[in-house]
């Protein structure tokens, strides 16, 4: 009980000090405010930057899987693109025997001119898909209906369209039921599809016209055309065993042996989330880790002022040893007030820090929305401000315990 009165008595001692000498104060807690506030802003400014890139890729979709043919460097000279594109057989394997499969479809992208009355579209982009694309993309019919597997077996022409194809053709807004051309086929209107506004970080920004056809109707069109696949995950957290089953698949489809390379490539977006992180988590380190040298600064400026009050008050120190104060009492005096005066520093670096994290916030409100600093940043910087005041304070203050009472009273 009297260790925490005496302590008591410390604190309320040292920011009497710190009230009497403000400015120095302040001047000499600037390194440490700096320091924590620096620190502050930056956490809060990565963790806005990670907020932003993961909801991007929440909207693209963590559980995508992307596959697609590939010739080794090695191998160019002797196997031909068209020889490890993805083949509708291999799909069928990866839907029977890869268990982290929940979904797939084959897609194949054209180019062909579109007609609508009297305005052709040169060169729109024509996709081929399967049903379980909707699934996959999170794209919703808004109006009509989506594919359905009849769609595929009797390799009907029949097609989905967006807002923008909608107004680059001049339709209706409400066209389904009506007939457009593609590659001089006539193609019925069934549904329109949502428009996904991708992100800028994926290639996107401006909505793009879109026109899907079933997949077997788009071969059908273009035997020759390139396939790429995408699945879906049962789960994000089945990336890397999901890769190894259609890693597996595709080789012995494929009768690739244990020394040949793959001849396909394979690109979980969860996998690169995961790599996200860890990279994010190394740059706040190392962004935390450089602005810290301000509090190494300001830990010197405390332990020279606090140098400079023993000198000033070594009469004061005599007379308190010469009434009974023991060394430990004038120690732990010296030592709680560069404490105080480093947490005092660190208390409204925080406050600077959270203000410069909401002002990032508000002023870019798109990438910085999720702008936060977590807790635990706060309690590392005002440990370390702590810290500091204990490491840079002890050395005055074990100088000031030391002081002999008789020469301290002499000290002019």
């Amino acid at each position: 009980m009297i260790f925490f009165r005496v302590l008591f008595q410390t604190v309320v001692l040292a920011l009497g000090q710190i009230w009497a000498n403000k400015m120095r104060a302040i001047l000499t807690t600037l390194g440490i405010i700096i320091g924590v506030a620096a620190v502050i802003a930056v956490v809060g400014a990565m963790s806005g930057l990670r907020g932003f890139v993961l909801k991007e890729f929440e909207t693209f979709g963590a559980k995508k899987m992307f596959i697609w043919g590939w010739v080794p460097r090695e191998q160019r000279t002797t196997i031909s693109w068209s020889d490890v594109r993805i083949s509708l057989d291999e799909i069928g394997l990866l839907q029977e025997h890869a268990d982290a499969i929940e979904l797939v479809t084959p897609t194949a992208d054209a180019r062909y001119d579109v007609t609508a009355g009297r305005v052709t579209q040169k060169g729109a982009l024509v996709t081929g898909i399967w049903p379980e694309w909707h699934e996959i993309e999170n794209r919703l019919v808004s109006r009509g209906r989506p594919f359905f597997r009849i769609d595929m077996d009797e390799r009907r022409q029949v097609c989905l369209i967006n807002d923008k194809a909608i107004e680059e053709l001049e339709l209706p807004t409400d066209s389904v039921g009506r007939f457009i051309d593609i590659k001089g086929r006539r193609f019925l209107i069934v549904g329109i599809v949502e428009t996904k506004e991708t992100s800028p970080m994926f290639g996107g920004g401006d909505s793009q016209s879109e026109i899907y056809i079933p997949f077997e109707t788009s071969y059908q069109m273009n035997p020759y055309n390139w396939i790429d696949c995408i699945a879906q995950l049962r789960d994000p957290k089945m990336a890397d065993e999901g890769k190894e089953e259609v890693r597996f698949v595709l080789r012995k489809a494929r009768g690739l042996g244990p020394e040949e390379e793959d001849t396909f490539r394979i690109e979980v977006l969860q996998s690169i989330i995961d790599q996200f992180n860890k990279m994010a988590a190394g740059i706040t380190a190392i962004a935390g880790g450089v602005v810290s040298i301000a509090l190494l600064v300001g830990g010197i400026g405390i332990m020279n002022i606090m140098l400079v009050s023993v000198s000033e008050r070594t009469r004061e120190i005599g007379l308190r040893k010469a009434v009974g104060a023991r060394p430990a009492i004038i120690l732990n005096q010296f030592l709680v007030e560069a404490v105080v005066l480093c947490l005092v520093g660190g208390l409204v670096g925080v406050a600077l820090g959270q203000a410069a994290t909401l002002g990032l916030r508000l002023s870019s409100p798109d990438a910085m929305e999720r702008a936060t600093v977590p807790p635990w940043a706060i309690i590392v910087a005002v440990a370390f401000s702590g810290a500091t005041g204990v490491i840079f304070g002890m050395f005055p203050a074990i100088k000031a315990a030391r002081l002999d009472p008789i020469e301290a009273l002499r000290h002019e």
